[in-house]
């Protein structure tokens, strides 16, 4: 009776095995087919994420590219009261005249030697705001790090016409240093500083530094950031001092962005810009000081041939251009790092 009775029970225990795995196999297979259901969604296109970039492409496309239809100009004697439409269409004539009188192209020489002099001066000292970042990186006393990044980060966000203000009170025949040479004794006459175009390179360079050392320094901080702590540890526990640090492991990890910030340096060498440069210029220094966006600005605009600074506008695009893909290739090449 007993094992009659047990029979059923045992087969019902050993009945109960199967369901058991069952049941986690069936817990198991909604699992497994919910994991694979969300790569498969993972994998989809967000729409959303494309309209979160919709208004940064239209700033793009509006400032960056629609510009570009105005390039029909160089190929135009283009007269602002009678528009494109009613412009005498002279075909390559501006960029033939930009090589064919020797006047022209001495003075293009002087303004592209002036261009790639201040351009060749900054990626120089290119260098200096990863000396100063990973300096600033190593104070302890946050108060006194706060203290210098803002001090340093602050010229960036002054206009140029500001700056050249505190240049003149400081720097013009009858400003400060002038007068307090001068009542110390130490000079009779005047220096000079603004109104001479000798070492004008290197004072363009210098001011550039003191308005953007700070700011360009706030990218490499970020980067430093992002540098994994245990390579410090590990060469802490090995012996390394906080220069050895700075040397063997910040200074290389900081390194692929320095190359994709140079690259994108060479590529505007052309590009340096004209606000410092036009409010610096003076009829004592302007041969050594006009670079290319400034000479195109004083075609254009006090000169009045708007098709000529079109038709230079174009080249210097060319160029830059050039010069991108020429960088990226030579960074690829040497370090494996590129932008394109």
């Amino acid at each position: 009776m007993s094992l009659t009775q047990g029979a059923p029970l045992l087969d019902r225990g050993t009945a109960a095995v199967p369901d058991q795995q069952h049941g986690r196999r069936g817990a198991d297979a909604p699992q497994g087919r919910r994991r694979r259901g969300t790569r498969r969604q993972g994998k989809r296109p967000s729409p959303t994420m494309f309209l979160v970039i919709l208004p940064f492409l239209v700033l793009v496309l509006a400032f960056s590219y629609l510009p570009l239809v105005g390039w029909a100009t160089a190929f135009y004697d283009y007269k602002p009261a009678l528009g494109l439409s009613g412009s005498e269409f002279v075909g390559f004539q501006w960029f033939r005249m930009l090589v064919s009188s020797p006047t022209q192209l001495q003075q293009i020489g002087q303004v592209m030697a002036n261009t790639l002099a201040m351009s060749f001066l900054g990626i120089a000292t290119s260098l200096l705001p990863v000396f100063f970042a990973m300096l600033l990186n190593e104070i302890r006393a946050p108060w006194f790090k706060n203290a210098v990044q803002t001090l340093t980060t602050l010229p960036n966000f002054i206009s140029w016409v500001l700056v050249y203000m505190i240049a003149f009170s400081l720097f013009s025949t009858s400003g400060l240093v002038n007068s307090v040479l001068n009542d110390w004794g130490i000079i009779t006459t005047p220096i000079k500083f603004l109104d001479t175009g000798e070492h004008v390179w290197l004072t363009m360079l210098l001011w550039s530094l003191w308005k953007g050392l700070g700011w360009g320094a706030i990218m490499y901080l970020a980067a430093i950031t992002s540098i994994d702590p245990a390579l410090y540890e590990s060469a802490r526990i090995d012996g390394a001092g906080r220069f050895q640090l700075m040397r063997y492991i910040t200074f290389p990890q900081l390194m692929p962005t320095y190359v994709v910030l140079l690259v994108l340096s060479i590529a505007n060498m052309l590009n340096n810009g004209m606000e410092q440069y036009y409010v610096f210029q003076n009829a004592f220094n302007k041969e050594h000081i006009q670079v290319l966006d400034l000479y195109v600005y004083n075609i254009g605009i006090t000169g009045n041939s708007l098709s000529m600074a079109t038709a230079l506008g174009m080249l210097k695009s060319v160029i830059s251009v050039v010069l991108l893909v020429t960088a990226n290739a030579i960074a690829k090449r040497a370090r494996g790092t590129s932008i394109i």
